[in-house]
């Protein structure tokens, strides 16, 4: 059957974007693009603002403000680390990577009170969902998990990935570190808790809505979805507009939540079958 006008205004636009400099070697899904790309074609009369728009919206899923990592040269430096692993050491052969991205090195000062107050609360997981999880995994030796734990991790950035699937190897876990557009295709894995860090917010400017589809979605106990209690200036208190963007996302859903800080971390836990 032959393409559209429109579909073939959305196909072009999706190569050009994965043949990019900016992002080729990133390997973004195509359901993600295609997701993007055709609700601001529709969003939008003037094509020359859907592509603005779309370009704009993508740079903030990407986020590469938030920094990254050298991956191949962490690659490397983890694979000559845990060749001779020292004794108690592995938290220390994590920290540049946490580091190296705005979510995890705003936390680590807090990681060990931040774990250990969750799953107080929560009880020790046995299989944990971290989704669009950026660096956060590399903060597991901070939780003091069970042996034969279950650790999903998704993201759409593949190198990413790549080295979170390279870690949990090296830790003895299984390699569960997935491409995937959690928006588009939720991950269905029963699971003790997920997490969902300094995400939510992020995802209403991609989507207005999305959020409550994917959390209705998820087959887990305790949804933990933690939001930034201020600015990263550290200049604008953002508590109260967190609070309502989580009550306006529950809405009529008879979810028990219960608030936490952690620094400058608001942490929501949604019971979802209590």
């Amino acid at each position: 059957m032959p393409l559209s006008t429109f579909d073939e205004k959305v196909e072009s636009q999706i190569e050009i974007l994965l043949q990019s400099k900016k992002y080729k070697s990133l390997l973004i899904p195509a359901e993600t693009l295609r997701d993007l790309v055709s609700i601001e074609l529709l969003n939008h009369r003037n094509e020359k603002e859907a592509v603005k728009s779309i370009r704009q919206k993508l740079h903030n899923i990407m986020a590469p403000y938030l920094g990254d990592p050298d991956y191949a040269a962490e690659s490397k430096r983890l694979a000559l680390f845990f060749n001779n692993p020292l004794p108690g050491e592995v938290k220390n052969a994590c920290l540049p990577i946490l580091q190296a991205h705005a979510s995890t090195r705003e936390r680590i000062p807090i990681l060990d009170e931040f774990y250990q107050g969750i799953f107080e609360h929560t009880g020790q997981p046995k299989v944990i969902l971290d989704l669009a999880c950026a660096l956060n995994p590399f903060s597991i030796p901070w939780m003091n998990l069970s042996a034969g734990t279950r650790y999903y991790a998704y993201d759409i950035h593949q190198p990413r990935l790549n080295l979170i699937n390279q870690f949990l190897g090296h830790l003895g876990f299984e390699t569960l570190a997935e491409k995937r557009d959690i928006l588009i295709n939720p991950p269905l894995v029963q699971a003790d808790v997920a997490f969902l860090f300094k995400e939510a917010h992020r995802l209403e400017q991609r989507r207005r809505g999305c959020n409550l589809p994917l959390w209705q979605a998820l087959n887990v106990r305790h949804f933990l979805v933690s939001l930034p209690a201020s600015s990263l200036s550290g200049q604008h208190d953002l508590a109260d507009r967190q609070r309502h963007l989580v009550k306006s996302i529950i809405g009529e859903n008879p979810w028990k939540v219960t608030e936490m800080i952690f620094g400058n971390e608001m942490v929501f836990c949604i019971e979802k079958d209590a």
